[in-house]
Formats: C-alpha cells, sequence, structure tokens
C-alpha cells in the first residue's frame, strides 16, 4: 500500500508542476484548479473537486469566511 500512494502522490506532483510550468505564477487559484482538474482527466487520476471538508478549529465548526471574519460554529452545537 505504501508503495501505491508514493505513486499516486508522485503522479499529482507532477501534474501540479505541468501546470505551473505552463502557467507560472500569480494567478488566481481558480486558474490553477481548472487546470489540474484537467490535467488530473488527463492521466485518469481520479478526484473530486471543491470537496467538503469539515475544519475543527479551537472547538469551532469552521463554515465560511466572509470579509474577514470567520463564521462558526463550536462542534458540540452540531
Amino acid at each position: 500500500m505504501p508503495r501505491e500512494i508514493n505513486s499516486i502522490t508522485g503522479d499529482i506532483i507532477t501534474a501540479a508542476i505541468e501546470v505551473h510550468r505552463h502557467l507560472g505564477p500569480g494567478l488566481l487559484e481558480s486558474a490553477y484548479e481548472v487546470c489540474l482538474c484537467h490535467e488530473l482527466s488527463a492521466r485518469n487520476i481520479p478526484f473530486q473537486r471543491q470537496r467538503e471538508l469539515p475544519v475543527v478549529y479551537k472547538g469551532l465548526r469552521l463554515d465560511a469566511w466572509l470579509s474577514d471574519r470567520c463564521l462558526g460554529r463550536r462542534a458540540s452545537d452540531r
């Protein structure tokens, strides 16, 4: 299993380097995201785009950011 994970990780890093090599630095994250998704698809690497991941920080579940303020709830409130 570790060898398989290392292989997949290497493939993902190679795809990301390819995107950065073509686009260069300084673009919005969304531009890199679209191109990386294309590159991963072209390499038959399965992925889920913009998958929601629950983040709990200091007892707060971080749901959203708005005007530089975090909108969250205590994890125990969920």
